[in-house]
């Protein structure tokens, strides 16, 4: 951003005082690292910022020398390091508004996270990271707070971005959009291996990265080698986001603390096992996200649900469907049948506690609108062309149908007007009217649902496919408003009176370069549940 490393270290004046929230105190019982000095750039993961308040924000980093060292500790020792840090009204950091120092201990992989307040409202800031004793200076990041009064919002939504099945080229178009914020919903990295010349990027990685995942250090490697890109360094670093996990940050289809069927590596119902995994999946996503002290996971436990407040236009939601809900019923996957298992009245998709927070938080909103950044598909989804059958993925709401009828038949029942639901995991985008009853064309319309498709996961996509066509064949999904299967991702803007929604997808991923362009635009009308497309 114009700045070089050396005119960097000759400022050292204008610093401020903020109040942090540094997760790293009194965690570590290592000695400091007096005056570190690195071999290589200790700042190659780049920067973030995420979960913006009116007054403040969350600052990212992690030092990582060598990233990828096979150990998972990024090429650091294991001692504790301060990393300075400088929040600034601009670019140049001649309005240094606020600094401080923050302890990067080794039980957290080095990461810091700095809960910066005291923050003017609705506007730009700029920040950075340097380690003092040396010559080591991070990217400049961009990031804004939360206003507390706004006539308008923009934010953009992803998920999906399997590194090995294509390039993120999408993310470089959005680090250019003019944004508030960024709402990544799952689906940040796929412990799956990365194959011998890892997909479609043509690198050679160690044997560690030939496997799944299963171990701390092989989580901390697979982030750190999806945040090597360059695309998503740059979206990180232009905007402020805010994250939700799905299944693919731990393993495909887990729920709560029960492992994928058959290819967990465990023995069945090995729930200790599993919970050892994932306190290890969930560390490394910590570690490598913008996310404030009370996301930190003790062990396999996390509340990742929370909810952010943008003056009074928007109240966003934040799920964690993943953590919470039954196991999936009939041995999961994509089925007909199992009516009865998957309409029992006590499962559960988020929990009750979950539940009971978000309907009680849209009801109390008291925003224009309310949105949940969700994960798996909650409309109705028949994947059979045939009248007589029908067949749904067991993974996604329509495995939970008695969860969903009371979600929304609770936000009928509480008259919560204009709530837009922002939807990940299916590699695809879906416009949905979200219906009390979906085999009932009179049925009230409760909410919208706007499905995002992946950045990358799936490698190249179409427009249609056989997949896209069997849901929009006329009579079988009639609450499903457009299908688009090309990568991408989707910005809506709001305002008092509308939503709107436009999908930019890019013609290829296998490749980079791609172009993008918007595929359809949606608006949704304050009071007027349902999509129209422009």
């Amino acid at each position: 951003m114009g700045l070089t490393r050396r005119g960097l270290l000759g400022r050292a004046a204008g610093v401020g005082v903020a109040t942090l929230g540094l997760h790293a105190a009194g965690l570590s019982s290592r000695a400091a690292w007096a005056a570190p000095r690195f071999a290589a750039d200790p700042f190659p993961l780049g920067v973030a910022s995420g979960d913006p308040a009116s007054d403040g924000v969350v600052l990212w980093t992690r030092l990582a020398p060598d990233p990828l060292a096979v150990d998972g500790r990024g090429g650091m020792p294991d001692a504790t390091v301060d990393v300075e840090w400088q929040i600034a009204e601009d670019e140049s950091f001649g309005r240094v508004v606020h600094s401080g120092t923050a302890a990067a201990v080794p039980e957290l992989g080095h990461s810091v996270h700095v809960e910066v307040t005291g923050l003017a409202a609705g506007r730009d800031y700029f920040y950075r990271f340097r380690v003092p004793s040396g010559d080591a200076v991070s990217p400049v990041g961009r990031t804004r707070t939360a206003p507390t009064t706004a006539t308008g919002l923009k934010l953009a939504f992803a998920s999906c971005q399997c590194w090995y099945e294509g390039f993120y080229t999408a993310y470089r178009h959005l680090a250019a959009e003019d944004l508030d914020l960024v709402v990544h919903l799952g689906d940040y990295i796929y412990e799956y291996g990365v194959g011998a010349t890892g997909g479609v990027r043509g690198l050679t990685l160690d044997a560690s990265y030939q496997r799944e995942t299963r171990t701390l250090a092989e989580y901390r490697n697979r982030h750190a080698l999806y945040r090597l890109d360059p695309d998503l360094q740059a979206a990180h670093q232009a905007f402020p986001w805010v994250l939700t996990w799905d299944d693919h940050e731990v393993e495909n289809n887990w729920a709560a603390d029960i492992a994928q069927i058959d290819s967990d590596g465990f023995p069945d119902g090995d729930v200790a096992a599993f919970r050892g995994r994932k306190a290890g999946a969930f560390q490394a996503y910590y570690e490598h996200l913008p996310l404030r002290l009370p996301q930190k996971p003790d062990g396999a436990d996390c509340q990742l649900y929370r909810r952010l407040r943008f003056a009074d236009l928007l109240q966003l939601h934040v799920l964690d469907s993943r953590s919470y809900r039954d196991d999936q019923v009939c041995g999961d996957g994509t089925k007909s049948g199992c009516d009865a298992e998957r309409s029992d009245p006590s499962r559960t998709m988020l929990g009750a506690a979950q539940e009971n927070w978000l309907l009680d938080g849209v009801r109390r909103a008291g925003t224009a609108w309310n949105v949940l950044a969700n994960q798996t598909l909650i409309a109705q989804a028949d994947h059979d062309t045939d009248p007589n059958t029908h067949t749904v993925g067991l993974d996604m709401w329509d495995g939970y149908t008695a969860a969903r009828d009371r979600l929304l038949t609770g936000l009928h029942d509480r008259g919560v007007a204009n709530c837009v639901v922002l939807t990940g995991d299916i590699h695809r985008s879906v416009v949905a009217d979200l219906k009390l009853d979906f085999d009932d064309p009179d049925s009230p319309v409760v909410a919208t649902e706007f499905a995002g498709t992946s950045i990358s996961s799936g490698g190249d996509g179409t427009p249609m496919d056989t997949f896209g066509f069997n849901w929009m064949t006329p009579g079988v999904n009639p609450h499903f408003t457009w299908h688009n299967a090309q990568r991408g991702y989707t910005v809506v803007g709001v305002n008092a009176t509308e939503l709107r929604a436009d999908y930019r997808v890019v013609p290829y991923v296998t490749t980079p370069g791609s172009s993008v362009e918007t595929a359809a635009s949606f608006v949704v009308e304050a009071d007027r549940p349902g999509a129209q497309q422009l």
